[in-house]
């Protein structure tokens, strides 16, 4: 009976360092993922507003757009009505190209949504390796 508990409390011993390092790697697990899902609900709403945001701009700027074009046809009917449409033509066409241009820049600029857990695994990474 004795070898029994003997061969018991070795394999509790040998088990609990096992453990020890089953829970920490669980803890640490779990606090990445709880970082991970604050970054998600962050990044969510951060974008919601950005696009409600952007809509209500691009809504009223293509409202002032319209009227401003129709302001100047009807200054320039009579006199230079084809160099007034033109003109229009071109001035929209620009305003086009560089909105495309800075949301490319816009887009090659953005940060990693997830760099704050990126930091988080690689600084862990440093501790549990030699």
């Amino acid at each position: 009976m004795s070898e029994g508990t003997q061969d018991a409390s070795s394999a509790n011993a040998d088990s609990s360092p096992l453990r020890g390092i089953g829970a920490a790697a669980l803890g640490l697990l779990h606090a990445h993922l709880e970082l991970l899902g604050i970054e998600l609900q962050e990044q969510k709403a951060a974008s919601l507003r950005q696009l409600l945001y952007a809509g209500v701009a691009l809504l009223f700027g293509l409202l002032l757009l319209f009227a401003l074009s129709v302001l100047v046809l009807l200054l320039f009917w009579d006199s230079h009505r084809l160099q007034a449409i033109i003109a229009l033509c071109l001035f929209h066409g620009l305003g086009c190209l560089l909105a495309l241009w800075r949301l490319r820049a816009a887009l090659r600029r953005q940060v990693s949504p997830f760099s704050a857990s990126l930091e988080e695994l690689a600084r862990d990474r440093e501790r549990l390796l030699p």
